[in-house]
């Protein structure tokens, strides 16, 4: 069963080589809401978590990560965002016999936004707002002691008035524990899927065929919009933990990510464990594309118990280079 396992393992690893094989197209993909990590913990570690990425966590980073959670958890997230947006976010899952079942809600808010028109180049006085939701299923399952594999299906939904575009994406991922020390490896084929078209009654309008009898009556047209590809990305990861005696842990993750529309990134991340009750994380994210906003990142948590329940409490910083204000993330999650 485990050889099997690998061999699927390997055979997405191939499957990933040759789909981001293609040279960069920077800003040609849509759906960007896909991109924006959720989940205090790994944004504080910028990210590389990919391989020990487990419970209602893992359902953004790594759907394989699922698989280990024990019984019933739930998270809830909210992040600050660049230009004033913010994303909130909820997850849930459950373990049964056939596996681990979780789904998921993001939403990303956009704020409010002033209707102009041609005419009225300061406003019409009405505001309207924009929220963008992601809905995901995911489904984890332990193939042998050593290995994990999980699958998330998304639902996209991006509408703005009465113009919209709808689709949906999916995540493929796997976690490889050796057994060598603490070793352990993750690897994760995101926002992968077909691709998505805006429409709607915004795209209808009445014209008059030029080449029409002059007295025919105006008919009406229908606009159709370019379609767009999903911001696809490939990552592989590791961690390792250090034992520092009876009180300490220190973790230590990596991760390489392949983006089919963006420059390639390097995530680097630490957590220092006190006791199982008090985390200090950092990390940092390294790219050479320019005017790449993120890089360092730092975050702490808290772990408390509430009767049976146990809650972990986690913030993050992700510093923003420029143009914009750094992002916080502040993170509930329960286990049962």
């Amino acid at each position: 069963m485990e050889r099997k396992a690998m061999l699927i393992g390997i055979l997405i690893l191939l499957m990933a080589s040759s789909a981001f094989a293609v040279t960069n197209r920077i800003g040609t993909a849509g759906a960007q809401e896909l991109r924006i990590p959720v989940g205090a913990r790994g944004t504080a570690m910028a990210g590389a978590v990919v391989a020990d990425v487990s419970g209602t966590e893992a359902l953004f980073w790594n759907p394989a990560g699922a698989a280990w959670a024990q019984g019933t958890e739930a998270t809830v997230s909210y992040r600050g965002y660049i230009a004033d947006m913010n994303v909130s976010y909820f997850s849930v899952l459950s373990r049964f016999n056939v596996g681990t079942i979780g789904v998921s809600a993001k939403i990303l808010s956009l704020g409010d936004i002033y209707v102009t028109t041609e005419q009225d180049w300061d406003g019409t006085g009405e505001v309207f707002s924009v929220n963008i939701p992601v809905l995901g299923l995911t489904y984890g399952r332990r193939l042998t002691d050593k290995v994990t594999f999980g699958a998330t299906g998304m639902y996209i939904s991006e509408q703005v008035m009465q113009t919209e575009a709808k689709g949906v994406a999916f995540d493929f991922g796997f976690q490889y524990v050796p057994g060598w020390k603490t070793l352990k490896f993750g690897m994760v084929m995101k926002n992968y899927g077909p691709r998505m078209q805006f429409g709607g009654p915004d795209f209808e309008k009445p014209l008059h065929d030029p080449d029409d009898d002059p007295q025919a009556a105006v008919r009406q047209w229908r606009l159709t919009s370019a379609d767009y590809e999903l911001p696809s990305s490939f990552q592989v990861g590791v961690t390792y933990d250090v034992d520092l005696g009876p009180n300490g842990m220190l973790t230590l993750g990596g991760v390489f990510q392949s983006n089919d529309f963006s420059e390639d990134e390097y995530r680097l991340g630490a957590e220092f464990n006190m006791n199982n009750h008090i985390f200090v994380r950092a990390g940092y994210v390294y790219c050479n594309q320019t005017d790449y906003l993120y890089g360092a990142t730092l975050g702490v948590g808290a772990r408390f118990t509430l009767g049976r329940v146990k809650a972990y409490l986690d913030y993050s910083h992700t510093f923003v280079d420029s143009y914009f204000d750094d992002i916080p993330e502040v993170s509930l999650r329960f286990t049962m």
